[in-house]
């Protein structure tokens, strides 16, 4: 069962019943997003319509209220938890953030707040960021190519969020490109992005393409595993393995060299072909308020609904505890997957949180 056990007589940390410590708590502020990337909507509502126009949102009554949020992080906190990453949908579009992210580095024992975004809105709040306590971005981008970026995400705004990452790392935040790796999409790109881990102070990360729910766009078609990326990789240099750090997540993180004396960073996330369920230490709260122990599972705890019914502080650790002792060990996503109806999770990837 999922245990409580002490460290330094002041601290706690929380440990499932496969020895893993929970640290890490992932919080969807909001499922609403300023771009439609082809991968994160639902295929129903890209066949019904254009794939950038609007698909149904949540209300905002059915979000968690910023209060809720500082409520539990601040409980989980006090259990343990020393690791907070905000996403979405996006997170920047949702007002009062700002404000949020500074009551959040208020907490005493929280340690690191980072942030996953599309990079829209960087130009204009990367600085007020930065002053409010973030220091660690995740930035999405899928292609070098603005004309292939408005054909993803629905929008001409490579040329917006570039900049954003410029502004971003002058201002002297710690960034990490995101690339979604798609077969037939951006296959083609995934040496110049290993070309920029050279140029840029970028860890640059391919993400292998996920069915995410089951009405999701995935396709067979464009999987390509991480062992595949690594090898286009390799005919820009050779990858030595980074030794493993909690804090690279997911990622199996390596130094790219080229022999004449150019060094970057790249890495691989392969929930698909090499899954990291061994070393998984996350919670994630849905922007419905919804506490997952998995992404790729739809087993939950009614959060919101413990919230909204008077429920004290320790019906909350005992909602959090509850979501550690039943983390399963592993999830179904064992090499890939001939159809869609074997994956246990139905819920939308902007929901759940990137």
């Amino acid at each position: 069962m999922g245990t409580e056990i002490s460290r330094n007589n002041t601290h706690q940390v929380l440990v499932d019943q496969f020895a893993r410590t929970i640290s890490y708590l992932r919080l969807s502020i909001t499922d609403r997003c300023n771009l439609r990337c082809i991968y994160c909507q639902p295929k129903k509502a890209k066949e019904t319509v254009p794939h950038w126009k609007s698909v149904e949102i949540l209300q905002h009554r059915d979000l968690l209220t910023y209060e809720e949020l500082l409520r539990f992080v601040s409980v989980a906190v006090s259990m343990g938890m020393n690791k907070v990453r905000l996403t979405g949908g996006e997170p920047l579009v949702r007002r009062g953030i700002l404000a949020f992210i500074q009551s959040l580095s208020d907490l005493d024992g929280l340690d690191q707040i980072r942030l996953t975004t599309n990079g829209v809105l960087l130009p204009e709040l990367a600085e007020p960021l930065f002053q409010a306590g973030i220091r660690h971005l995740n930035i999405s981008l899928d292609t070098l190519q603005p004309e292939k970026f408005a054909r993803i995400t629905g929008r001409d705004l490579f040329h917006t969020v570039w900049n954003g990452i410029q502004i971003a790392k002058n201002i002297g935040f710690r960034v990490k490109l995101n690339v979604v790796a798609m077969r037939g999409i951006n296959d083609d790109e995934f040496r110049n992005f290993a070309r920029l881990a050279f140029q840029e102070p970028f860890q640059v990360r391919f993400i292998e393409f996920m069915p995410i729910g089951e009405q999701s766009g995935w396709e067979k078609k464009h999987f390509i595993s991480a062992a595949d990326i690594q090898s286009m990789i390799m005919q820009e240099g050779s990858l030595t393995a980074r030794e493993g750090e909690i804090s690279e997540g997911p990622a199996r993180v390596f130094r790219l060299t080229d022999g004449t004396g150019k060094e970057g960073s790249v890495g691989f996330i392969s929930p698909i072909s090499h899954h990291f369920c061994e070393s998984c230490n996350r919670l994630r709260l849905t922007s419905e308020g919804q506490l997952r122990s998995c992404l790729l599972n739809d087993q939950e705890t009614d959060i919101r609904n413990i919230l909204r019914c008077g429920g004290t502080d320790d019906d909350l650790r005992n909602a959090i505890r509850l979501s550690i002792m039943t983390k399963l060990k592993g999830h179904a996503l064992q090499g890939v997957p001939d159809g869609l109806a074997q994956i246990p999770c139905n819920g939308r990837m902007s929901r759940i949180g990137g």
